[in-house]
């Protein structure tokens, strides 16, 4: 499992901000962390696209699709559902391939009968804040296909534990608070 730094200090404040020692908190609670990675490094296949068109999706009314623009020679299309979407606007893309820092490997796929290469990105998904309301918005006007850590920053690691605990087992252990749906996946 992967486990970021930033989501775990979210619910855990009075977790230390060192590295270290939060290995060694979670070594203390029987979690093996296998090693730490910078955030950074993970997100670097995420890259900068531009929006170039949005349309409604023709078969669902919460759904929009999008041409965007990666830094390739060809368009991506993206299906999403966030509200903020808009052309001309800048935001993270991952590819299909492209794994997240929490270890989801993103897919493309057809999202009600419209085809999805890959997908915008929040700040909660990309483990660089807790905002999932809407897609992370990028300022200016960063070149398409710029890896997401030369335009923004990027703190923090990622903690590689072993085996398959639950995200809500780690924040009980910690002692930090453990959202519903955590709670309730545990």
């Amino acid at each position: 499992m992967n486990v970021s730094q930033n989501f775990l200090m979210s619910r855990v404040p009075r977790l230390a901000a060192d590295p270290g020692e939060v290995v060694d908190a979670l070594r203390r609670a029987g979690f093996e962390v296998s090693r730490t990675v910078p955030l950074a490094e993970l997100l670097r296949p995420v890259v900068v696209a531009r929006v170039e068109s949005v349309a409604q999706h023709p078969n669902a009314d919460r759904l929009k699709v999008c041409a965007v623009n990666d830094g390739t020679d060809q368009s991506l299309q993206i299906v999403t559902g966030a509200g903020n979407v808009r052309a001309g606007a800048y935001y993270p893309v991952i590819r299909a391939g492209v794994t997240l820092p929490n270890g989801v490997k993103i897919k493309r796929g057809k999202l009600r009968g419209e085809v999805s290469e890959g997908m915008l990105g929040s700040a909660d998904e990309l483990e660089l804040g807790t905002d999932h309301a809407g897609l992370m918005e990028l300022a200016g006007e960063p070149a398409p296909g710029t890896p997401l850590p030369d335009v923004i920053d990027t703190p923090g690691v990622v903690f590689i534990i072993d085996g398959r605990p639950e995200i809500g087992d780690i924040l009980r252990a910690l002692g930090g608070d453990v959202p519903e749906r955590e709670a309730a996946a545990s």
